[in-house]
C-alpha cells in the first residue's frame, strides 16, 4: 500500500466513524435539541433531561431505596432502630472486628484511638465525641472499615456498650437501646456550643 492510498484510507475511515457517531438516536436527538434551542428561544429544551431514557443510565429511586440509605441518627436519638446490645456481646465483636485496626483495648492503634479519657492528647470517644448517639450511627454507617454496613443493628448496640464501657462513661452491664443510648451524658458534650446563628459572620 503506498503512502497516498494509505492516507485516503485512513481518511475513509474516520468520515464512517464520524457518520456512524452522528446517526445514533442519542446523537440526532442532542443535535436536533440543539438546533430547536438556537431557532426557537421561547421552548429551550435542556438535553440532559432525555439522558436516561437515550442511553439507558440510572433509574427514579423508589421509596424502598430511599429508606435503605436514610439510616442517620441524630443527638436525641431520633432514628434509632429496634433493638438492644450489651458489654459482653460488644466486646467479643470487637476482638473479631475492631482490635486489627484500633488494638486490644481500643488504645494501641496503629489507626485511631479509641479509648482515653482528659489525660490523652489524641481525641477518642471519651473526650472528644459530644453525643453518644453518634457513636451507633457511625459504627452502623462506616465500620468495619473492610466491611461498613455489614453490622446488625444488635451487634452495633453491643459494640456502642463496650465502646462506652471501655470509657468509662456507663458500666459494663448497662443495655443499650433506643430509650437508654440517648440519654447517655459524654463528657466532652459541655465543649461543644450549638450552632443557632442565623445569617452573620461564619466565625463568632
Amino acid at each position: 500500500m503506498s503512502k497516498y492510498t494509505y492516507i485516503v484510507f485512513v481518511a475513509s475511515l474516520c468520515l464512517c466513524l464520524v457518520h456512524w457517531a452522528c446517526s445514533r438516536p442519542g446523537v440526532q436527538a442532542a443535535v436536533h435539541t440543539a438546533v430547536s434551542t438556537e431557532s426557537a428561544k421561547d421552548s429551550v429544551i435542556i438535553d440532559s433531561v432525555r439522558w436516561p431514557e437515550s442511553f439507558s443510565l440510572g433509574h427514579v429511586a423508589t421509596e424502598a431505596e430511599i429508606q435503605a440509605w436514610d439510616i442517620d441518627v441524630r443527638p436525641d436519638g431520633k432514628g434509632l432502630p429496634a433493638g438492644s446490645g450489651n458489654f459482653v456481646d460488644g466486646q467479643q465483636l470487637y476482638a473479631a472486628k475492631c482490635a486489627v485496626c484500633h488494638g486490644k483495648t481500643g488504645k494501641e492503634g496503629p489507626n485511631n484511638q479509641l479509648v482515653g479519657g482528659a489525660d490523652v492528647k489524641e481525641k477518642t470517644i471519651g473526650n472528644y465525641w459530644p453525643y453518644s448517639t453518634t457513636l451507633f450511627d457511625y459504627i452502623r454507617r462506616a465500620m468495619p472499615f473492610n466491611q461498613p454496613g455489614s453490622l446488625s443493628d444488635k451487634e452495633v448496640y453491643s459494640l456502642t456498650a463496650f465502646l462506652l464501657a471501655a470509657n468509662r462513661i456507663i458500666d459494663s452491664t448497662t443495655v443499650l437501646n433506643a430509650e437508654t443510648l440517648p440519654k447517655i451524658q459524654m463528657p466532652a458534650q459541655k465543649y461543644f456550643v450549638p450552632d443557632d446563628r442565623r445569617g452573620g459572620p461564619e466565625v463568632r
